[in-house]
């Protein structure tokens, strides 16, 4: 009796799990995340952004920008009605000035309220769409696109958007400097 007992609910604990584990939903990379089921997957079924993936190095008004680009699968992604996962670009960066002193670090100092992650790819001109979060109280938030030029090299625009800082919104003394290059056309090259 208790070995029955056992195999039926061995067979109950299945069909339950198979019940409660669907498989995930893909869609390509730049499928509207509003226009499927809540915990879809935006893959890259392309491989579009592995092109990015690297160190890049660029020069403006004297400072070095370094960027890390890393591609990451499966990234959740949250919005006010749906979560979702999408791969996407991350990129993490070192600001010198002209004398090599760091400016800002996202790669070694891990600030986690300083997000450069990809959205999507347009379509028109194949350039990749990034959300940055901005420094200190949002400053500088907006978009980046980066488009590809060869295999070693991509062109940078940063469209930083307005924001008024408030002493409320912002206490105390922080750096509000945007230490990304607000520029069109810049290169980076491969290291």
């Amino acid at each position: 009796m208790k070995i029955k007992c056992i195999k039926f609910l061995f067979i109950i604990s299945l069909l339950i799990n198979s019940s409660l584990c669907k498989s995930q939903q893909q869609y390509p990379l730049n499928t509207d995340y509003e226009e499927v089921p809540n915990y879809s997957y935006l893959k890259d079924l392309d491989n579009e952004l592995d092109a990015y993936v690297g160190n890049y190095k660029a020069t403006f008004q004297g400072k070095e920008i370094i960027l890390f680009i890393t591609k990451q699968e499966n990234k959740l992604e949250k919005r006010v009605n749906i979560k979702f996962y999408r791969d996407a670009l991350i990129v993490k960066y070192i600001v010198k000035d002209p004398a090599g002193n760091i400016l800002q670090d996202t790669k070694n100092n891990n600030l986690p309220d300083i997000e450069l992650y990809s959205t999507r790819i347009r379509s028109y001109d194949k350039s990749v769409i990034f959300y940055y979060s901005g420094t200190n109280c949002g400053v500088g938030w907006g978009d980046i696109f980066l488009k590809k030029i060869s295999n070693t090299q991509f062109s940078w625009e940063y469209r930083p958007d307005d924001m008024i800082i408030t002493p409320e919104r912002c206490p105390g003394n922080p750096d509000l400097t945007i230490y990304l290059p607000k520029t069109k056309d810049l290169i980076f090259t491969k290291q």
